[in-house]
Order: structure tokens, then C-alpha cells, then sequence
């Protein structure tokens, strides 16, 4: 490979570099809380870094190191004045993320030149966290933001209103389901053993979906844990220290002092297991205590979408004709009331206000398959 090809790839991204040091450096100067402003200082002087990094590969090839200043300019700092604070962030969230693109494709690029191959993945890797950060401060003081955090630090919330919301859920999606096949085939054949059979087959159907989309989706969350936990785990063993600071940076966030974010940080850093956790949960989200297992949760989901869907068929196993579709339709009402209600143990809403919204919603989902199975009349 030419060695222009590459400085011109190198150069570029010292560009970049310089120009992000610049903004990061413009939001400081505009932040009235001095732990944000020191965050972005310290993001500024890591940007400087990572352009050193690449000047100085520059003139290892025989090239000319470029010598931009990291210093805003007058344009930068009026742009940052008239968009703001918040839109900054997002402008240069987005640039990070197009930095991380194209420094890894530089790092395909630049396979064949070792050196220079390696100095774009470990920046590259750097700047995936950058992008984590921004984000963290871009959402720092969002109500919702926050109010997720303290629910994800009350682990037994968490915990029981997934097991009990799942399962209410599932209830809900067999019996509307399987109440719309009912009435629809109760308006369609006057046969109550065909309503029965088209019944069953539904809620065996519904149940069998649900499960196994419970299943693959509790897979798919616990491979991605994996893969991230991974990842994780390659960047501190490749850049301890930068993780170290990653790690500080992000308890200054939670209003720790920098001293005691420092140390906090060190000693957290010294124990290789709880380090990986800590920045799996600090920095990406992730905790296993999270993670459901696959098994479990597509059985919860089978057996709750069953329940919810035999609900609406127990009249035909005992009554004939339109005796078994009026039964139907009380006992269909009945459970689309007691589930709207049972849903307000998770949404904290009015009881009999969610049990009246489920009931129409059954309401208008019974009349309207009836509808068609009449229209459709085949006995």
C-alpha cells in the first residue's frame, strides 16, 4: 500500500481529532456546573491525544506532522452559542459516531500497514465510548432518564413487574385473540363442535407464538449480554487505563466529587472481575441479574397466553348454539374486564378504568369478527 494513501488517511483523521478537541473544549467553556466542565476538558484533552497519536504515526513515515491548533474558534464558540448546549451534544454525538465508522473502515483500509491498523482500532475503540459518554451527558438530567435509573436500582421492582407483567400480557394477547377466532367463527357456522376445534386451535397457536417469541427474545438479549460483556472486556485489556478514566468520568456524572470518583474508580480497577461488571453496568447498561432465562420465560408465556386463551372456549365444552355464544360473549367480557384491571397493578392506573377500556376493546373486537363470520356465513 502507498505509503501517501495511508499518511492522507492519517492526516484526515488528526483532522478530525482537532476539530472534535475544539468543540469538546467550546461546551466546557459553556457549562455553569464545573464537573461537567471538567468532563468535557478531560474529553477535549483526550481528542488532543488521539490527534498526537496520529501525528506522530505521520512522522514515522517519512511525512510532515500537521501542527493544527486545538483552540476554538470564533466561529465554533458562535455556533455553540446559538444552537446551545443540548444541540451541541447531539451534533457531536453524531460526529463521534461518524468518526467511529470511518476510522474503522480506516482500519480495514490499513490492514497491510500494521502499525497504523492497530493505532485506528484502539482509537476507534476509544471513541465508541466517547459516544457512550456524550450520551450520558446528553441525557443526564431527563427526568425519564433518571426515573429509569432509580427503578433499575430497586432491583425487586424490576423484578416483579416483569415476571407479573409478562404474565398479564400474555393473558391478555391469548384472550384477545383467541375471543376474536371464537367470535368470528361463531358468526361464520352455526356448529358449535367447529367454534370449539377453531377455538383450541387458536389458543394453541397463540400459546406456541408467544412462547416461542419469549424464548428467542430472552436468547437473543442474553448472546447480546455476551457479546457486549466481551467487547468490554477486550477494551480493558487493551486500554486499562482509558477505562479507568471512562469509569471516573461516569461517577462524576452521579455527582461524586473527581477525588472521590478517583478512587472509587482505582480500586474498582484492581479487582479484574468486579471491573468488568462495573463498567458492563456503569457504562453499557448491562447487568445479568437482568438476564431471564430463555426456558423459563417461553414457558411463562405459553402457559399465560393458554390461560387467557381457553377462557373464551370453556362455554362450547358444555352448551350448543347461541346459548354457548351469548355464554361466550359474558364470560369473554367478564375476563376482558378482570385483565384491564389486573393491568393496573403495573401501570398504576385506575382498576376500573382499565378494566373498562379492555372490556370495549373485547366489545368492539367480538362484534366486528361476528360481523365478518356472518358476512361470510358457511353453514
Amino acid at each position: 500500500m502507498k505509503e501517501q494513501q495511508v499518511i492522507g488517511a492519517l492526516r484526515e483523521a488528526y483532522e478530525k481529532e482537532i476539530e472534535a478537541a475544539a468543540l469538546y473544549r467550546v461546551l466546557g467553556e459553556q457549562q455553569t456546573e464545573e464537573k461537567r466542565r471538567q468532563i468535557f476538558y478531560r474529553l477535549s484533552q483526550a481528542e488532543e491525544e488521539h490527534a498526537s497519536q496520529f501525528a506522530a504515526r505521520i512522522t514515522e513515515l517519512g511525512g510532515t506532522a500537521p501542527m493544527e491548533s486545538a483552540v476554538p474558534t470564533a466561529a465554533q464558540r458562535l455556533l455553540a452559542k446559538s444552537i446551545g448546549t443540548d444541540a451541541m451534544l447531539r451534533r457531536i454525538e453524531a460526529e463521534e459516531e461518524r468518526n467511529i465508522v470511518q476510522f474503522e473502515r480506516n482500519a480495514r483500509t490499513l490492514a497491510e500497514d500494521e502499525p497504523s491498523h492497530q493505532l485506528f482500532l484502539r482509537i476507534e475503540s476509544e471513541e465508541r465510548q466517547h459516544a457512550v459518554l456524550l450520551h450520558t451527558l446528553k441525557t443526564h438530567n431527563e427526568p425519564r432518564t433518571r426515573l429509569d435509573a432509580m427503578l433499575k436500582g430497586e432491583k425487586w421492582h424490576a423484578n416483579t413487574g416483569s415476571w407479573i407483567g409478562d404474565a398479564i400480557y400474555g393473558v391478555n394477547d391469548g384472550l384477545g385473540a383467541v375471543f376474536g377466532v371464537v367470535s368470528g367463527m361463531a358468526g361464520a357456522s352455526s356448529s358449535g363442535q367447529i367454534v370449539l376445534v377453531s377455538g383450541l386451535v387458536a389458543m394453541l397457536a397463540s400459546a406456541l407464538s408467544m412462547g416461542s417469541s419469549a424464548f428467542m427474545a430472552s436468547k437473543s438479549e442474553r448472546e447480546v449480554y455476551d457479546a457486549e460483556l466481551a467487547r468490554e472486556k477486550m477494551e480493558i485489556d487493551t486500554s486499562p487505563e482509558h477505562e479507568k478514566e471512562e469509569l471516573e468520568l461516569l461517577y462524576q456524572l452521579k455527582g461524586f466529587s473527581p477525588e472521590e470518583a478517583a478512587m472509587m474508580a482505582d480500586r474498582i480497577s484492581k479487582q479484574p472481575d468486579l471491573f468488568l461488571k462495573t463498567m458492563a453496568q456503569e457504562e453499557l447498561g448491562l447487568g445479568d441479574r437482568h438476564l431471564s432465562n430463555p426456558w423459563v420465560g417461553a414457558a411463562s408465556a405459553a402457559l399465560s397466553t393458554a390461560v387467557g386463551g381457553i377462557v373464551p372456549i370453556i362455554p362450547f365444552f358444555f352448551l350448543h348454539g347461541m346459548a354457548a355464544v351469548l355464554a361466550a360473549a359474558v364470560v369473554g367480557m367478564a375476563a376482558h374486564f378482570a385483565v384491564g384491571a389486573a393491568k393496573s397493578i403495573i401501570t398504576a392506573r385506575s382498576w376500573w378504568a382499565s378494566g373498562f377500556e379492555m372490556t370495549l376493546i373485547g366489545f368492539i373486537t367480538g362484534g366486528v369478527t361476528f360481523a365478518l363470520g356472518k358476512l361470510f356465513h358457511v353453514g
